[in-house]
């Protein structure tokens, strides 16, 4: 094998991992966008279930409130 096929051989080879490499970077985009999108709603659920959370615990300490008014008035 000549420099000349030799040298194009290489190039062939370096095509062929650029190629490879460039369809790694897509794949790993396009995981990147699906894993932000699922943080995202994520985020959003632990938002809605703190928030029930907290109106939970505000009913619970209502009710012990209640309870503790009606053992003291009775």
């Amino acid at each position: 094998m000549n420099t000349l096929q030799h040298t194009a051989s290489e190039l062939d080879l370096l095509q062929a991992r650029i190629s490879e490499v460039v369809q790694r970077l897509r794949t790993l985009e396009e995981e990147n966008r699906s894993l932000r999108s699922r943080q995202e709603a994520l985020v959003a659920e632990r938002a809605g279930l703190v928030q029930r959370n907290e109106e939970a615990r505000t009913r619970v300490e209502a009710m012990i409130e209640r309870l503790k008014s009606l053992e003291t008035a009775g």
